[in-house]
């Protein structure tokens, strides 16, 4: 039996603060527009799956049983409720959701410049950075079709 290393529950708490800020960034975008939010929402849900996934492997190989890493990643997951919950209520303290979206928005960017597209350029393989090059204009495209 292993004890349970530091990193573990460094990754809860760092997850736990994550899912809490993409609860209100899902909220101020439904507070901005109804196609925002959906939006917003898919986006939260493209990335989280992979990184709950990587939060699954880190719990156990940081010494949680496969049943206390579902479950503490459920409940770090849920946090993104109260997250949201907290923006709805708290809006009118707000004076601008613009600098909550923006924040949103270079979070994203910044996702994408720093851990995806250095991966895409590992890449060699002609037709899989085609259809890498392919996907990336359909995502352009997509979010040009969705701009309000």
């Amino acid at each position: 039996e292993c004890p349970i290393h530091t990193f573990a529950y460094l990754d809860l708490l760092g997850d736990g603060v994550h899912n809490f800020i993409d609860g209100v960034i899902i909220a101020a975008s439904f507070i901005a527009s109804v196609p925002l939010g959906a939006t917003t929402t898919l986006a939260v849900i493209a990335h989280e799956i992979p990184q709950e996934i990587g939060d699954f492997g880190i719990l156990t190989y940081g010494g949680f049983s496969k049943v206390k890493a579902l479950l503490y990643n459920f409940l770090t997951a849920i946090i993104a409720i109260l997250g949201a919950t907290l923006m709805y209520f708290f809006k009118p303290f707000f004076p601008s959701l613009t600098y909550l979206l923006a924040f949103a928005a270079g979070g994203f960017i910044y996702i994408a410049t720093t851990d995806i597209i250095p991966e895409l350029h590992k890449e060699t393989e002609a037709s899989k950075s085609a259809a890498q090059f392919f996907l990336l204009l359909l995502g352009i495209t997509l979010m040009w079709v969705l701009k309000e």
